[in-house]
């Protein structure tokens, strides 16, 4: 049976094989296109976590406590 993808870039249908030697993508145009949309950060990869959030003062005093706690001659 004969797997049939579609080309991320032009939606063109792509057998996928070991003949097709661009899969995905339908041509190196269409890889090429991708691949600096890409360098571009039109694409990017969702982060699950949020590290912009603003700590509270007491978050911040308690993670100055915890690293203050800890025996490490970086913080001394």
């Amino acid at each position: 049976m004969t797997t049939i993808v579609k080309c991320p870039t032009c939606q063109k249908e792509v057998i996928w094989g070991p003949g097709s030697a661009f899969r995905p993508f339908c041509s190196d145009r269409c890889r090429l296109i991708d691949l600096g949309a890409w360098a571009n950060e039109e694409h990017r990869i969702p982060d699950k976590g949020r590290t912009d959030l603003p700590l509270s003062e007491q978050q911040l005093a308690e993670l100055e406590n915890e690293l203050l706690e800890q025996d490490n001659e970086f913080f001394k």
